[in-house]
């Protein structure tokens, strides 16, 4: 494939991949872009956009608007990241919703293999391991545990409430090891988010779209800050965070599994394909600079 339409591809195939992670309740999207070597690239991205843009585009001034507009935004990386994103969405949340359903402890086993390599690969990004990134990775472990230990919330749908809830689950979404859809289901939100990915409502979905916009353009300057200054405190903090959260896919598997031979054997190999899958991405992704 031609060099020119090769890297599009390959944002775009991130993008589905990030998207199928963001459905899940227990995965993240940002650790699916840590894996495939996107993930500062990203944070950075969305850091950079400040729309400044906007004032020369009032003033008609289509020439100033151009130049702000290729200063702020990386259009060639974002919009096959999106359109990756979007589609991944919208196609899988019923499959995604079925597996959990049906094949419950098979589909959590293989996102516990997710989680574990996932951790690995933020292991990997830390040069040297010292006693603060131990007591951090402690730390983030407990609040992750404590967290998903939480019962959900019985809310109601009314449009401001699914936009606050866009506004809190898309910063989780862009953490490696915290679940932004996990944090839906705490808001008592996510059954009724895929729903409405399902039946494309289109209100309550852009609602919830212009509330993720605004806390990730917020949340994105922290956290680039963050990766700046404190990357290697910010990856131990984060991987105890992904081992806290192990909690959901352990507890799925303990009570749906029935503990036979053919039941084991299964989750065992589902575990191995999410630690394989996340290994080949991290090995197999070239990473993108900013």
């Amino acid at each position: 494939m031609n060099k020119k339409f090769l890297e599009p591809f390959l944002i775009f195939i991130r993008g589905l991949l990030m998207g199928s992670a963001d459905i899940v309740p227990g995965i993240s999207g940002g650790t699916i872009a840590l894996i495939t070597g996107i993930y500062e690239h990203l944070v950075h991205a969305i850091s950079k956009i400040n729309f400044t843009f906007i004032k020369p585009l009032i003033k008609f001034n289509f020439s100033q608007f151009k130049v702000r507009f290729k200063q702020e935004i990386d259009y060639k990386f974002f919009i096959p990241l999106l359109l990756g994103i979007a589609i991944a969405m919208i196609s899988l949340a019923k499959i995604i919703t079925y597996c959990m359903d049906v094949h419950t402890a098979v589909t959590f086993s293989f996102f516990l293999g997710l989680i574990i390599a996932s951790a690995y690969v933020l292991y990997r990004q830390i040069a040297k391991l010292n006693i603060k990134h131990i007591i951090l990775t402690i730390i983030g472990f407990i609040l992750a545990y404590i967290f998903v230990s939480l019962n959900p919330i019985a809310a109601t749908h009314t449009l401001p409430v699914l936009f606050i809830s866009g506004l809190i689950a898309i910063c989780a979404m862009i953490l490696p090891g915290i679940s932004g859809s996990f944090l839906l289901l705490l808001l008592g939100q996510y059954e009724y988010m895929l729903g409405a990915i399902e039946s494309m409502k289109f209100t309550e979905i852009i609602v919830f779209i212009i509330g993720a916009i605004i806390g990730i353009l917020g949340f994105s300057k922290i956290l680039n800050y963050l990766l700046e200054k404190y990357k290697e405190i910010t990856m131990a903090f984060l991987i105890g965070v992904m081992l806290g959260t192990l909690r959901i896919p352990l507890m799925n598997i303990m009570s749906s599994c029935n503990f036979g031979i053919f039941d084991i054997t299964s989750c065992i190999i589902a575990i191995v394909v999410g630690l394989v899958i996340v290994i080949v991405m991290e090995t197999k992704f070239n990473y993108i600079e900013d």
